[in-house]
Parts: structure tokens; C-alpha cells; sequence
């Protein structure tokens, strides 16, 4: 929670925007209530069956959608770079769909899986199986970083960002 609420504040001290699933629990509610605390602009992107079971952030910007695939692109769209707070299946399954569009060369967005006492080892470890097994390129590890600390996860946004012509505005970080 403390990790989520520093990515929060972070970000809205630097003039980024949160875009995130649009829930007021959890990590995603504390990443997001500490941003709006701190004065940053924050966007959910919540589908309507879901407003009610996630306890929807009414204070973010909300963008209501009608499923999930939409809520996934939506977010997508509007991000240039991606940090991964730990999280469960939900959260699991639209890092894979990301690292998946990565793969198929679709995007080239930023992915860093911050990696909080060492919570994504396993799917680390996991994809290092897949390329020992020769099922994924071992050019696929340069689609992702990890970091141990928010800190450390922005440095690396930030490097990625280097790279990106000057005439681009940024964009918002999910």
C-alpha cells in the first residue's frame, strides 16, 4: 500500500496523469487517492457491471465502458508507459496481454513490472522458462524491466522516455 501510494504522489508531482482501472480499492485506490491527493489528475476507465463490486473512485475522472476488452484499449490508448503494481488475476492477465502486443510488435510502450519484495519472481521465472524452453525469443527480456521501488521504476520510465522524438507530448502513465 505504501509503494502504491508513493507511485500516486509521484506521479502527480511530476504533472503525470494516472490512468488506471478506475477502483477505489486496494492498490489501485491507493496509488490513485494519494495522486488526487497531491493534486494530479487521474483517469479511470471502469466497465459499468463492475462500478459497483470495485467501489469506483467517484472523485478520479471516470470513463464508464461497457467490458472489459473496451476498459483494457481504453487504458492502452490513453498511456504511454506502463508500471505493474502487484496484483491478482486480473492484473496478471492484462500484463501478459501487454507483454503479448509487445511481442507481436504493436506497441513499444514502456512495461515495468515493479517487483515489491520480490512479487513478480515467479512470472520472471516463469518467462525465463518459456525462452530456456525455446517457446519465447530471448530478445522478448528487452520488452520489460523490473524494479524493486517506485523510485526505481520511474528512473526507468524516464530512461525509456529519453529515446522518444522531443516533438511528442507525453503522454499519461498508467
Amino acid at each position: 500500500m505504501e509503494a502504491a501510494a508513493r507511485l500516486g504522489r509521484l506521479l502527480a508531482e511530476r504533472g503525470l496523469t494516472l490512468v488506471y482501472g478506475g477502483g477505489g480499492v486496494g492498490l489501485m485506490g491507493a496509488c490513485a487517492r494519494a495522486a488526487l491527493e497531491a493534486g494530479g489528475r487521474v483517469v479511470g476507465v471502469i466497465p459499468s457491471f463492475l462500478r459497483m463490486p470495485e467501489v469506483a473512485l467517484e472523485t478520479a475522472e471516470l470513463q464508464e465502458v461497457a467490458s472489459m476488452h473496451e476498459r483494457k484499449l481504453a487504458m492502452f490508448e490513453q498511456s504511454d508507459a506502463f508500471v505493474v503494481l502487484p496484483g491478482g488475476i486480473g492484473t496478471l492477465e492484462e500484463t501478459i496481454e501487454l507483454l503479448s502486443w509487445a511481442r507481436l510488435n504493436l506497441h513499444r510502450k514502456p512495461i515495468v513490472l515493479l517487483d515489491i519484495d520480490r512479487y513478480w519472481r515467479p512470472l520472471i521465472e516463469l518467462i525465463e522458462h518459456t525462452v530456456a524452453q525455446g517457446f519465447t525469443p530471448g530478445d522478448f527480456r528487452a520488452l520489460y524491466r523490473s524494479a524493486a521501488t517506485v523510485d526505481e521504476a520511474l528512473a526507468l520510465i524516464a530512461d525509456a522516455g529519453e529515446g522518444a522524438s522531443a516533438a511528442s507530448p507525453p503522454l499519461p502513465l498508467v
